[in-house]
């Protein structure tokens, strides 16, 4: 797809670029562009460091006839600020 362009369409790509968001913009969005690849390339590189075994190690089933019933009561919410974005409970994941 990309081996059919040549010069002049990269010319009309750089004119409709500078058209759509204006010579000043530019440096803007390529440095934005570098900081958000810099980013993405320590987080791919710390997550390759990361065992996936010691990451998240499943919890130990629990028996309901040993766990007492305070422990398996829903806990209550906690009071928080008006306007506070409460915490999402995210399903675990099975691998």
């Amino acid at each position: 797809m990309l081996a059919n362009l040549n010069g002049w369409h990269a010319a009309i790509i750089i004119a409709v670029i500078l058209l759509l968001f204006g010579a000043p913009k530019i440096p803007m969005l390529a440095r934005s562009l570098g900081q958000s690849m810099r980013i993405f390339k320590t987080e791919v590189r710390d997550q390759g460091d990361v065992p996936r075994d010691s990451a998240e190690a499943p919890a130990a089933p629990v028996s309901p006839a040993t766990t007492p019933a305070s422990a398996t009561a829903a806990p209550a919410p906690a009071a928080s600020a008006p306007g506070a974005v409460p915490p999402i409970a995210v399903p675990p994941t099975s691998v």
